[in-house]
């Protein structure tokens, strides 16, 4: 009996999946020039974003731009990609993290920026940047069920707030080096935009077909990354140590079950930074090859960032091919789902 939780999908596939990039780009080499006086206060060598994340760049929406709206953006490609009428979409999931407020939910605002049905369910699903992949899931559930025909995935996040207000903060009260790395992962994430429809393979049979896939919980970690849009403070070494651990047990419980040690063209991982990357292939026996890479000009963009990446390289999959996404969110939490395209 398999300690992860297990779905299998008997009816679902991917209509379409679409991003948004945010417009404006934020280099690390601005992020440096910003906290130069910081690092040799505090006896950093300038460059750590680039040499150690792996992070040229990142993006920021311009300001003003609000969140509901950056999904909305994103919500509308999909709709247009997936050529289905939108009234026929009865659920709509936003998974961002980023907000500007408690409530309502930002999934009322994007229901209402894209015209949905009266009948569209519609409310926000938070899991920090796991929120995307819970959703796939949940809106599959539904359309197995019968209970929907279409599904439409949103998130939108954007890190400007963040950016200054960590280098602000930084600048006035940092003095030693933890003080600095309390808050290095605030600086590695970026901004965008992305969706996914989800339908019924009986009413769109050319969409990529959802297997199924598994979830996993270690949440005696859930206070190793705690986040708002002012401030993240982030234990970087345990979050890396403990999310490595966490995704080796969820492998090791479920990849015969559902054969991923062979035949897997594709692995969409969430996207942190180079050294998250590269130990977790080597964790999990991943070709690095076979896992594309938006955070070195994107950054971190939370649960955009596996829809993100998949948007950006759908057309070189080609029919067939086996693709795991596979997230990991503060919590901590895992979680794969598998596509075949």
């Amino acid at each position: 009996m398999s300690r992860n939780h297990t779905q299998r999908h008997r009816n679902v596939g991917v209509v379409s999946v679409e991003a948004v990039e945010a417009p404006e780009v934020v280099t690390s080499a601005w992020i440096d020039e910003q906290l130069a006086e910081v690092f040799e206060r505090c006896s950093i060598r300038p460059g750590l974003l680039e040499e150690v994340a792996g992070i040229t760049e990142r993006r920021w929406w311009p300001e003003g731009m609000r969140f509901d709206a950056a999904a909305a953006l994103a919500g509308e490609q999909a709709i247009v990609a997936a050529g289905i009428d939108r009234s026929e979409i009865g659920m709509l999931i936003s998974t961002s993290v980023c907000r500007h407020h408690l409530e309502p939910s930002v999934a009322c605002a994007v229901h209402h920026h894209l015209g949905l049905a009266p009948g569209c369910l519609n409310f926000d699903l938070g899991n920090a940047c796991l929120g995307f992949v819970n959703a796939i899931h949940l809106a599959a559930t539904s359309i197995d069920a019968g209970q929907i025909k279409y599904a439409l995935i949103v998130d939108g996040e954007g890190a400007r707030q963040t950016h200054l207000a960590t280098i602000a903060r930084l600048k006035a009260d940092a003095h030693t080096m933890g003080d600095v790395y309390d808050e290095f992962a605030s600086l590695t994430l970026g901004s965008g935009a992305a969706a996914m429809v989800l339908g019924s393979l009986d009413e769109s049979p050319e969409a990529h077909r959802l297997v199924g896939g598994i979830s996993r919980a270690a949440t005696q970690h859930h206070d190793i990354c705690v986040g708002d849009l002012d401030r993240m403070r982030t234990d970087t070494k345990a979050l890396l140590e403990g999310g490595l651990e966490l995704a080796a047990e969820a492998w090791a419980e479920s990849a015969d079950d559902f054969g991923w040690n062979d035949g897997v063209s594709w692995y969409v991982i969430h996207q942190v930074s180079k050294v998250h990357t590269n130990l977790m292939c080597a964790t999990l026996g991943i070709d690095e090859a076979r896992a594309p890479l938006t955070f070195p000009t994107y950054g971190n963009i939370g649960p955009a960032s596996i829809p993100f990446t998949l948007a950006g390289v759908q057309t070189e999959i080609a029919a067939g091919e086996r693709v795991l996404c596979m997230g990991m969110g503060s919590g901590l939490n895992a979680s794969v789902a598998e596509i075949i395209w």
